[in-house]
């Protein structure tokens, strides 16, 4: 029996991204097996406990090997990425004793890991293992990813500070303030640790992508003509996606409500597993929405705490009377639903009352609007959701920008504004036709015979 055995980054996107690749190797070549190496770490980085347990409760295929926490103190630590980085740095012991382990009762023709488990590369090459990346962003990010050691060594100023575009092969213009948000400050640690990422993704055996060729061709062609590593090869590109994870809950009370609703009326809000406003900003998209005068859906979490030792924890039940404008549930109550917290978003964005989405712009979230060929409006938050935007709005032309004002905030006018536009004008009905067309073109390439399982397949081969 041969395992592939995979490394996710703790992070929920990344975890869910990882096991829909273990489930779409299993399903199309059986005789592979799977383990995934699991950091579940006592900071909250989405409800990772619960949906392992689901997956070991739903696909008992998919073996989950936990590696032991390592309490960390967050206060130490700058960023999420910061305490996500040393804790996987700190985890390489462990993941060399599993790797062993594993080995000793089973052929180990890969071992794929997400860029973010980089430290974890040097176990791979010493146990003799390949080691595959599997890239939880666009190829477009990759693309960006690969050449950033050449945009580190013909700059010497941070991106935050630049003021000018970036061009990078494969990608349209990028304004340097919207790259990677890691990377803006040349002097930190984050963008050191991403430095390293980048110069050892050209060092994998092969590049495993959630993308499908249509999507993204002109970044996908840069990646393979080896021009975004200008000195050195580049390996293989595998674009073997969408991946996107199952509906979820159906039974969930929003689901109902849409049932209830005109075909393409109402008009989606979620930012993510992380994604959170202060009171102010969810007031003013609360205006928004009612003077738009569409109906919406709308996920509400608490605001971020003020108080540092809480960044990481997750936020308290919002209490909607206290965050949303007065009177707003009850004015809005015939055709406006607001969720706490949470909500079944695959089976939402493939429900037919449902025509638009605005979006954080996290990749998962991009390819769930894709599959299910929604327009969106791109609202991003942190991490790469900025330059994913640009990607977005001016490659893939699959949405309309939200644009901040003066000290960052989306002020009501602009929110009205643009589910407006989305729902309503020409522009918006471009976007869908757009989007629409990607829909088809998804579906085509995770059927048989098309690019994705052709790419799959040839994955499958090298090992």
């Amino acid at each position: 029996m041969s395992t592939i055995v995979l490394y996710p980054s703790p992070g929920m996107g990344h975890l869910v991204s990882m096991v829909e690749l273990g489930k779409l190797i299993i399903k199309h070549h059986p005789s592979y097996s799977i383990i995934v190496l699991t950091l579940i770490p006592s900071f909250n980085t989405g409800t990772t406990a619960s949906y392992v347990q689901h997956i070991s409760t739903t696909f008992p295929a998919i073996k989950f090997h936990h590696l032991p926490d390592i309490p960390l103190d967050p206060l130490l630590y700058p960023s999420m990425e910061a305490i996500i980085f040393e804790l996987i740095r700190l985890s390489n012991p462990n993941v060399e004793k599993a790797l062993k382990s594993i080995s000793e009762s089973s052929n180990v023709p890969a071992f794929v890991m997400d860029v973010f488990c980089t430290p974890a590369m040097s176990i791979g090459t010493k146990l003799n293992i390949p080691v595959y990346y599997f890239y939880t962003s666009g190829v477009c990010c990759l693309a960006l990813f690969l050449y950033i050691p050449t945009l580190h060594k013909n700059t010497s100023e941070s991106y935050k500070d630049m003021k000018t575009l970036i061009h990078a092969p494969g990608l349209p213009p990028i304004p340097s303030e919207d790259m990677v948000s890691p990377l803006l400050d040349r002097n930190s640690t984050d963008y050191s640790d991403f430095l390293v990422f980048a110069e050892h993704l050209p060092k994998a055996v092969g590049i495993i992508a959630n993308s499908f060729e249509s999507l993204e061709p002109k970044a996908i062609k840069a990646v393979r003509d080896g021009v975004c590593v200008p000195d050195g090869p580049t390996p293989p590109l595998y674009c073997i996606g969408p991946l996107v994870a199952e509906k979820g809950d159906v039974s969930h009370e929003c689901l109902n409500w849409l049932d209830l609703q005109p075909s393409k009326s109402v008009v989606y809000l979620c930012f993510g597993s992380l994604g959170v406003f202060n009171g102010d900003q969810l007031k003013e998209i609360a205006k928004g929405l009612e003077m738009s005068g569409h109906r919406f859906l709308w996920v509400v979490r608490s605001p971020p705490s003020n108080r540092k030792e809480d960044r990481f924890l997750p936020p308290p039940e919002p209490n909607l009377d206290e965050l949303l404008p007065e009177g707003f549930l009850d004015r809005t109550r015939d055709r406006g639903l607001v969720v706490k917290k949470w909500a079944p978003q695959v089976a939402i964005l493939s429900h037919d009352s449902v025509g638009g989405f605005v979006t954080h712009c996290g990749w998962n979230s991009i390819l769930e609007a894709v599959r299910a060929g929604v327009p969106m409006v791109a609202w991003p938050l942190y991490a790469e959701q900025r330059f994913n935007k640009v990607v977005l709005v001016e490659e893939m032309k699959l949405a309309l920008p939200m644009n901040e004002s003066e000290g960052g905030i989306v002020v009501a006018t602009e929110v009205e504004k643009r589910v407006r536009q989305l729902m309503d004008s020409e522009d918006g009905k471009l976007l869908r036709k757009d989007a629409t067309a990607r829909k088809e073109e998804a579906a085509l390439a995770m059927s048989d015979g098309g690019s994705s399982r052709v790419a799959l397949s040839k994955l499958i081969a090298s090992w």
